[in-house]
């Protein structure tokens, strides 16, 4: 492949090294906080291959003509037989050498078809997830890899495996492989290394290493990276780690490929000197601790209750824990009563299974999907986007379709709680993005400065969250004091009291959304305020209550 068509092909592929650029990128820059918004992207890559296609074709029939040329020319030197005295050979050698080989070298129609992609590429880049997507589908997988302690080689080869110690598991066996590439490794590893987090840069930079060493001498089109980029950021962060004569020796590897590297020379020369002035520290290994989470103190019993999947071995051994058919004395329940299942008694919580019919859950979906936008949390009296909630979402109003009117009613009768607004807020449509988590939280307003005070109706009693999809592996709902977790049950809902009847918040319901593993999560958040439910779920004077 000529260097006019490897430009081409560069320029198409260069979403992976987030060419789409800075324009554009603020409205762009959280593809992946929802599946649905990585979905989409689909659309453009499509129209990306069909101008690969035509360019390519367009090649193929410029590289026949130039084939063409070559074998018409190479059997005229091939007879030796041909005397050069023919005056008609003599003519046709001096007009190639005059002006054939001219036209060929000098053929507009390579730079033509390559043009014609790159246009057809800047008519489709302004629909490109922008280079902020690339770092947070990485800062993603390296999610992943933690909360569920999986294999950065398992994850390499398209495999989900935990590992623990010595033993490994399988979490989850697609159907299909999906292996990463060196250059995958790599822009993972450089997310992480530009965080100056190498705990997570060092196992993907080596992993590029492997792959780059085992297909050195070739050169893929679409790679940013190379060998020796690898070499060059894993044996600094192995330096920044600790681990100085790791880095000596990879920097050493370097040079073998970049002799005249003189940055990489100085590296060499600073680490030998080092090594020299503390022999000790050359056999010593790295200890490289993992980056501490400063607003997540319950990480370890968070990501243990993630690990487990929602399965709760000893849940249905627990008398009191039981399921029954609840109507909770409702006309409206009373020919249709609705599947009860008590998960968990302080804090109390409830699922209530086929709370939606799939016909349901689809149309919630579909009216929300135009209007999901990142998801935020409360920060004193703002509103952020943060790195801990990976989700788009969006509000439906009760007026926007009949059939959200039909399940207030419903969640209404389940409860015995009004659900209209100012006393509940309008239902809320969550999808989650690739690893999309909402680490532990509370549903309830613990500040004064709270936003959710501003509603005038109190603070969030009850939570009623219905499950608007299945996931493959993942996506828990862990229950962090009450050292619980509960899986994604399709179509189902679950609901608990956040406030103790004195009012006072519940610390037990503290939760998180664990990170989707594999699949595409939907939620529906009914949140209920205390004020316009006196007579309904009365107040108590009792700290136990």
């Amino acid at each position: 492949m000529g260097p006019a068509a490897r430009l081409a092909l560069l320029a198409v592929l260069a979403l992976r090294a987030g060419a789409a650029g800075a324009a554009g990128a603020a409205g762009r820059g959280d593809t992946f906080s929802a599946v649905t918004s990585v979905a989409r992207a689909l659309a453009p890559e499509r129209r990306l291959l069909a101008l690969l296609r035509r360019y390519l074709r367009g090649e193929e029939a410029r590289l026949r003509d130039l084939t063409r040329f070559y074998d018409k020319v190479l059997s005229l030197h091939e007879d030796s037989a041909t005397p050069v005295s023919n005056p008609l050979l003599a003519f046709t050698l001096i007009k190639r050498l005059q002006s054939d080989w001219r036209n060929v070298v000098h053929s507009l129609e390579a730079s033509e078809n390559t043009r014609a992609l790159k246009d057809g590429f800047e008519k489709v880049e302004q629909d490109l997830p922008a280079f902020e997507d690339l770092e947070g589908a990485a800062r993603a997988l390296m999610r992943l890899q933690d909360v569920y302690m999986l294999s950065v080689k398992g994850l390499t080869r398209g495999v989900f495996q935990r590992v623990t110690g010595s033993a490994v598991t399988d979490l989850y066996s697609p159907r299909r492989l999906f292996p990463l590439t060196a250059d995958d490794c790599f822009q993972v590893g450089k997310v992480a290394y530009d965080m100056g987090d190498y705990y997570h840069a060092i196992p993907w930079l080596e992993e590029a290493v492997s792959l780059f060493r085992g297909s050195y001498g070739e050169w893929n089109t679409e790679d940013e990276a190379s060998l020796e980029d690898a070499l060059d950021h894993l044996a600094f962060a192995y330096f920044q780690a600790g681990n100085v004569s790791f880095a000596l020796s990879l920097s050493q590897e370097f040079l073998l490929y970049s002799p005249d590297n003189k940055r990489m020379a100085r590296n060499v020369l600073k680490y030998e000197k080092l090594l020299a002035e503390s022999a000790n520290q050359a056999v010593a290994e790295a200890v490289i601790q993992r980056p501490n989470v400063p607003h997540l103190q319950t990480r370890d019993t968070y990501e243990g209750l993630c690990q487990t999947l929602g399965s709760q071995p000893t849940h249905y051994q627990v008398p009191s824990l039981h399921c029954s058919y609840e109507t909770n004395a409702s006309p409206y329940l009373l020919l249709q009563p609705v599947r009860k299942e008590v998960v968990h008694l302080e804090p109390y919580v409830v699922l209530y299974h086929d709370f939606v019919s799939d016909v349901e859950a689809q149309k919630i979906r579909g009216l929300a999907e135009p209007w999901l936008q990142r998801s935020v949390v409360a920060s004193g009296e703002k509103q952020l986007p943060v790195e801990y909630r990976i989700s788009k979402s969006a509000w439906l109003k009760d007026t926007v379709d009949p059939m959200l009117v039909t399940l207030d009613h419903r969640i209404a009768a389940l409860t015995g709680l009004d659900v209209q607004p100012p006393y509940a807020e309008y239902l809320q449509v969550v999808n989650y993005g690739i690893g999309g988590h909402y680490e532990p939280h509370f549903d309830h307003a613990t500040s004064p400065t709270s936003p959710l005070y501003r509603m005038k109706s109190g603070n969030r009693v009850a939570t009623f969250m219905i499950y608007l999809s299945s996931v493959e592996a993942g996506g828990a709902t862990a229950f962090i004091y009450a050292n619980f977790s509960m899986p994604v049950v399709k179509n189902a809902a679950l609901f608990w009291w956040n406030l103790h009847k004195s009012g006072e918040g519940n610390d037990d319901t503290l939760h998180a959304g664990c990170p989707v593993l594999v699949g595409d999560k939907w939620v529906a958040n009914k949140w209920i305020h205390e004020y316009g439910q006196e007579f309904r779920r009365r107040c108590s004077s009792s700290p136990k209550d």
